[in-house]
């Protein structure tokens, strides 16, 4: 019996289980992109290209060389502009140096005239004043005086602070502990009603058109500014001037800015006080109205 050759079939195989996801299996079989692959492939012929190390160092090279210009030009611009503000800054020093001699000279001549006006003053004084010319030369503070008195130095307290609050701030001071220009006053008129015959403050000899006023947080004595410890000197019997003064009610006024505010402050009986004269006068005179006898 004879066997039948083998039937080859000519169909086409059976399908891949996976045909049905072929971008799957594009990314697998080629997970790296052709343009990375062939970069990759470049730079591991021959070693082409710098290392990295390399790299950094070149770069740290060209930052160093480009701070090393810009230092050399700042240099190199300092020196060229250098000779013009010493230049500039010698011109300023001379009008400063010549500003200070005309308001030197200036202050010269007023102090000249003033002590001429000064001068006329005391001369009118003396001659429309009659017998009681010195006491009206002394009333106007025309003229220097000395003799026996008391001082009496005021001082702001040790720890005197901005912002104190308290019934002391409604005028103009905001610590409690600073001199203000109203005890000024007060101690002034205390010693002019205890018996003062003459008065200075800090030097700044008083007239019966004298001003204590106070500018922001300083003391002005006839628009003058003082500057503290404020030194009071008065002309009179020194011990019974201020005995008078410590009993009356300045003199305690004065007491209890000591004790409630921390002013310090003291008066003594001097054997002699020197005050000098005021340094402007204005003289006025007075005329009887119509109608008097």
């Amino acid at each position: 019996m004879s066997q039948q050759p083998p039937v080859r079939s000519t169909s086409s195989p059976p399908p891949r289980p996976d045909a049905s996801m072929s971008l799957l299996t594009n990314v697998m079989d080629h997970s790296l992109d052709e343009g990375y692959a062939e970069a990759a492939a470049r730079r591991g012929e021959g070693g082409k290209g710098l290392p990295s190390t390399l790299r950094a160092k070149v770069g740290l090279a060209a930052a160093l060389l480009l701070s090393a210009v810009v230092v050399t030009l700042g240099a190199a611009q300092a020196r060229i502009s250098a000779p013009t503000l010493a230049k500039e800054r010698e011109q300023l020093i001379q009008r400063i140096e010549a500003e200070t001699s005309a308001a030197d000279t200036l202050q010269k001549n007023v102090d000249t005239l003033r002590d001429a006006v000064g001068s006329k003053q005391r001369d009118v004084l003396q001659k429309h004043g009659g017998d009681k010319a010195e006491l009206v030369s002394l009333l106007a503070g025309a003229t220097s005086v000395q003799g026996p008195g008391v001082k009496v130095v005021v001082d702001d307290a040790k720890q005197a602070k901005t912002g104190g609050g308290g019934p002391r701030e409604s005028s103009g001071f905001s610590d409690t502990g600073r001199v203000r220009d109203r005890d000024m006053q007060r101690i002034v008129n205390g010693l002019w009603q205890s018996g003062a015959e003459a008065i200075a403050v800090n030097g700044q000899r008083l007239t019966s058109l004298s001003a204590i006023r106070a500018a922001g947080d300083a003391i002005l004595v006839d628009n003058k500014p003082l500057v503290p410890p404020y030194t009071v000197l008065a002309i009179g019997n020194g011990q019974r001037l201020s005995t008078a003064f410590q009993d009356s009610a300045d003199g305690q006024y004065l007491h209890v800015l000591q004790q409630n505010y921390g002013v310090r402050a003291s008066i003594s009986a001097q054997d002699e006080v020197r005050l000098p004269a005021a340094p402007s006068l204005i003289v006025r005179t007075a005329k009887p109205g119509k109608g008097t006898s």
